[in-house]
């Protein structure tokens, strides 16, 4: 009985002495956004048991990359809910991959909601824009989870940005999309001025929209691009802007194509 009474106590004096170093790895991982990849029993039927063992052992990265090749070869052979399957378990092995998020995306959105509404088999046109349009949802969801994973990069957020405005006509989530995208230091300069362009097309913000191109407009050259001249002179028309208050005058803008 002492025996087990000395046991149980050098446990119980370990336990709490690793416990500052587990909080501290906790914290490490946190910081560093790498909570994503869950290796549970999900991923080990996604990968099988030998894959689940690589992936225990170290092999993430491994593993990944052949898996992306089989999602390459479903995608060759049009098997989209294959290569959906695939993607999902590659970005859990790899959720601070940004490329794997970003093709992914592409993918279902672009590629499998292309072939979902030119479907010959599918004779009914409600159902292949059903499928489409499920296709657009899978996409903008690997976007999201990738940007949860990947809160402090801006590639993601760009992405999406694109994604909302050319998929699901939402400027008003474009806007919000490409500003937060611009504001990370290493954000494409020209992110900025996508998210005004989208703003401009948000109802109720374009008086907001209009401040932030006149801005951009007033900051340099590098910035009077013929599409901010051309939006900038229309929206000093919608919003009735003073003749003597207007940067843009008639003879600057030029026609769209």
């Amino acid at each position: 009985m002492i025996r087990k009474l000395v046991a149980i106590g050098l446990l119980a004096l370990f336990g709490l002495a690793l416990t500052p170093f587990e909080a501290g790895l906790a914290q490490a991982q946190r910081d560093a956004f790498f909570r994503g990849a869950k290796l549970d029993l999900n991923l080990r039927e996604s990968i099988g048991q030998m894959g689940f063992i690589a992936a225990l052992g170290g092999f993430r990265s491994l593993i990944a990359a052949i898996l992306w090749i089989e999602a390459h070869t479903a995608w060759e052979n049009t098997e989209w809910g294959r290569m959906a399957g695939l993607f999902d378990t590659v970005t859990t092995l790899q959720p601070r991959s940004l490329l794997y998020w970003d093709m992914a995306a592409w993918h279902m959105a672009w590629n499998a909601s292309v072939a979902a509404l030119e479907d010959k088999n599918q004779p009914s046109e409600a159902l292949r824009i059903r499928a489409q349009r499920q296709y657009f949802d899978l996409g903008r969801g690997f976007l999201e989870r990738g940007i949860r994973n990947n809160p402090d990069r801006p590639q993601l957020y760009e992405q999406l940005g694109i994604m909302l405005r050319d998929k699901f006509d939402d400027h008003c989530g474009a806007a919000a999309a490409f500003a937060k995208a611009a504001t990370f230091p290493d954000a494409r300069p020209y992110l900025r001025r996508f998210a005004f362009y989208e703003m401009a097309k948000c109802a109720g913000r374009e008086r907001e929209a209009y401040e932030g191109l006149k801005k951009l407009y007033l900051s340099g050259e590098k910035e009077r691009l013929p599409s901010l001249i051309n939006l900038l002179g229309k929206m000093e028309e919608t919003l009735n802007i003073p003749g003597n208050e207007r940067l843009v005058h008639a003879q600057e803008t030029q026609p769209q194509p």
